[in-house]
């Protein structure tokens, strides 16, 4: 008796590159993984906005290019936006009912 699953049981993606059973769930930790992932690049963006500026050997460099440059805060909250945006359509993907395909 063969324990591999028939092809009928499974589905390929990226020509074969991956395959899962049929009507298989996101694992939990996934799930879990997901909303992580989109907060910690929401902190990383806020705290690191206009460089390392604190840091104890590069900070000075990185204020006086700052001070000449301007600072960017506008379009970095725009960026923080459409990461909000972004995170929110995949939770909802994430946490919502799946449906199968046939």
């Amino acid at each position: 008796m063969s324990t591999e699953p028939t092809r009928s049981e499974l589905k390929e993606y990226a020509g074969g590159w991956i395959t899962e059973r049929k009507e298989s769930e996101i694992p939990g930790f996934l799930k879990l993984a997901f909303p992580v992932i989109v907060i910690a690049v929401l902190v990383y963006l806020v705290l690191f906005m206009n460089g390392e500026v604190k840091h104890s050997t590069r900070g000075m460099l990185v204020q006086q290019l700052n001070a000449v440059t301007g600072n960017a805060n506008t379009f970095m909250y725009i960026v923080g936006a459409i990461i909000a945006i972004y995170a929110v359509i995949l939770l909802a993907f994430v946490f919502g009912k799946q449906k199968h395909e046939e």
